[in-house]
């Protein structure tokens, strides 16, 4: 049996949980509350060092980092792959994986987290946020935490962000330009599933219309995305009315300083 630690509405776990359905597996759920900070628990801690969601046990062995995870799967359970066959095709698709992990990831915490879980933080003690920071680990994670809650959208994570996310829509739009309707290899692959709740998260927060714009062929990718059933299973399936509601409003809230941002990033680029 295959057993998931993950939560509901983390964009890392919604990657791996749709590569699950796409394979038609069977899974145990295990909700990790990132709310209540329960992947600082010592338990959780020895499964994932990291403190991160998602983790996949298998056959008694942890898995960790949702790209590799999605890749086990793919490689551990073949049918239908979700990978092109040759060495080509898997590389470019590796290359969008490679785009989230190193600008995505860290563009969608800095969005949510100036949206949404500043004002959480904000009800804290210091003492508590102290520990929270001590508690990442991370000292990259930590400096990115602490500039956001005391700058907020003035914070320079923010301008790395939205530059994060004009290189890959960039990319996206010069890649589907000549009429493919995938990514690599001619076939929805772990490409797809690893951008989709990146983008998605965009879109609960009414931000991503300002990166599709002028983007026809990302847009028509994006549609075609939002029609696997994998996607609407695990990702707007998974979501509460009151998750939804949240993001929404929160991105309502920061859009017009994204969009001025967006603005520098674009005179600077």
């Amino acid at each position: 049996m295959l057993e998931l630690y993950h939560f509901r509405n983390s964009v890392c776990a919604q990657k791996v949980r749709m590569t699950l359905a796409e394979k038609g597996l069977d899974w145990r759920s295990r909700e990790v509350n990132l709310f209540a900070s329960e992947q600082y628990d010592p338990d959780y801690l020895r499964l994932n060092p990291k403190g991160y969601v998602p983790t996949l046990i298998h056959d008694g062995r942890a898995i960790r980092e949702s790209t590799l995870i999605c890749e086990y799967l793919d490689e551990s359970f073949p049918a239908p792959p979700l990978m092109p066959p040759d060495a080509y095709g898997r590389v470019q698709a590796r290359l969008w994986s490679k785009m989230v992990d190193e600008g995505l990831f860290a563009g969608v915490t800095v969005f949510s987290f100036a949206a949404m879980f500043r004002d959480r933080m904000k009800t804290q003690s210091p003492e508590d946020r102290e520990r929270r920071y001590r508690n990442v680990g991370d000292p990259e994670r930590r400096d990115r935490y602490r500039s956001l809650f005391e700058d907020g959208l003035d914070s320079p994570w923010v301008f790395r962000a939205v530059g994060a996310y004009e290189i890959a829509f960039r990319a996206l739009e010069d890649a589907l330009a000549g009429g493919d309707d995938w990514l690599a290899g001619g076939r929805f692959t772990l490409a797809e599933i690893n951008l989709a709740p990146f983008v998605a998260r965009l879109d609960y927060m009414t931000l991503l219309d300002l990166w599709l714009a002028g983007r026809p062929a990302t847009a028509a990718w994006w549609q075609r995305v939002q029609a696997r059933p994998s996607y609407r299973a695990e990702v707007p399936g998974a979501l509460t009315d009151d998750e939804v509601a949240e993001m929404q409003t929160a991105g309502a809230r920061i859009r017009p300083r994204i969009a001025e941002v967006r603005a520098e990033y674009l005179a600077w680029a």
